[in-house]
C-alpha cells in the first residue's frame, strides 16, 4: 500500500533500512552520504505529500528542505514557520524512534512559528 502518491512504502523502508543501525544507534560512523540523503529526501517528500501546502518549511541540512502544511503561503525571505533538525533526529522522528515533543524539548528540533508542528504526520513508517 502506498504511503503517498509518489513514494511507495517499500521504497521508503528500503532507504531507511540502509541507515537503520545509525538511526537507531547512539554511536557509529555516519552512513555514506548518498544513502543518508536518499532516506532524508524520501521521508521529506512523504511529509510534503501527506501535508500539502506551503506554510511550513522543514529543513534537514545539508540534505533537503520541503514546504508543507496548508495555510498562508510564504513567498519571500525567511519563512515564519520553520522546522530545522539534523538527519539522525529527522529520521528518528520519521520512524517513530523519537517523539516530536521530546525532540523539541531537548533542542534536537528547532520549531519556530505557530504552524511549525508536523507531529500529526509522524511517524511515517516504523523500522
Amino acid at each position: 500500500m502506498p504511503i503517498s502518491r509518489s513514494v511507495e512504502t517499500h521504497e521508503l523502508r528500503a532507504a531507511l533500512e540502509t541507515v537503520r543501525d545509525w538511526v537507531l544507534g547512539d554511536d557509529g560512523p555516519e552512513p555514506p552520504r548518498p544513502e543518508l540523503a536518499k532516506a532524508v529526501r524520501l521521508s521529506l517528500r512523504v511529509l510534503a505529500e501527506q501535508a500539502p501546502g506551503r506554510s511550513v518549511e522543514v529543513r534537514v541540512p545539508p540534505h533537503a528542505a520541503v514546504q508543507c502544511v496548508a495555510g498562508p503561503r510564504h513567498t519571500r525571505g525567511t519563512p515564519p514557520n520553520v522546522v530545522e533538525t539534523d538527519a539522525r533526529s529527522w529520521l528518528r522522528l520519521a520512524t517513530g524512534a523519537l517523539r516530536w515533543a521530546d525532540a523539541v524539548a531537548d533542542g534536537r528540533v528547532q520549531a519556530s512559528g505557530t504552524r511549525a508542528d508536523v507531529s500529526a504526520w509522524l511517524p511515517q513508517v516504523g523500522l
